[in-house]
């Protein structure tokens, strides 16, 4: 048996279109949302970014995702209910006033996002298909919605954590649903400092057997 750690030569041919792709999924990074400026996105591309997750691979095509979109007064809501969610854990982790600091922080952090996406997975009740392989393909989903987004010059961050998949589970979710938590989607400034983390390279995470 032969192994190797380098590709085989490809022959040079017009790579405009790949070039395209591949400069869209590493240019992809997670904006938060305090980062964003307040601008609505146009109807027509969310909905747009929306199909777009849904063409994500799906094992038997369950297609077991759901999103919600929560938009204007919501992201109001949203912030106090993070700020309320973590308030104990701050006073008792901070002083008073870093505490209260950090409570209005997260209570506007939510503020300038164009919308924020709650992800939910949906379990099929007929198909019994492993979890994690709807997991995976959900995860998927929601990689397409955040190069849709790189696309379109607009930042998004997948959150999971505890308070973000609390907030969605209050929006009548079914037995087989469960919530996977909230991406942040928004507009930034043109002068957003660019991601400084540096990727493996892939000669260390691949082997070839030929």
């Amino acid at each position: 048996m032969n192994i190797s750690t380098k590709p085989s030569k490809i022959k040079v041919s017009d790579f405009t279109h790949r070039q395209n792709i591949s400069k869209i999924i590493r240019t992809r990074r997670s904006v938060y949302a305090d980062e964003f400026i307040k601008q609505n996105i146009p109807d027509e591309l969310l909905n747009e970014i929306l199909i777009n997750a849904t063409y994500a691979p799906t094992h038997k095509m369950t297609e077991p995702w759901r999103f919600i979109v929560f938009k204007n007064s919501y992201l109001e809501q949203l912030g106090s209910f993070l700020a309320d969610y973590y308030r104990d854990l701050y006073f008792e982790k901070f002083s008073a006033e870093e505490a209260l600091e950090k409570y209005n922080l997260l209570k506007e952090y939510p503020l300038n996002s164009a919308c924020v996406i709650g992800v939910v997975m949906v379990r099929n009740t007929k198909i019994n298909l492993p979890e994690w392989e709807e997991v995976a393909a959900v995860s998927s989903a929601v990689q397409n919605i955040a190069l849709s987004c790189t696309a379109h010059d607009i930042g998004s961050y997948w959150s999971t954590s505890a308070g973000a998949v609390d907030y969605v589970k209050q929006f009548d979710l079914a037995e087989n649903e469960q919530s996977l938590g909230l991406i942040y989607v928004g507009y930034y400034p043109e002068d957003l400092e660019p991601s400084r983390k540096k990727r493996t390279p892939i000669s260390n995470k691949v082997t070839y057997f030929k």
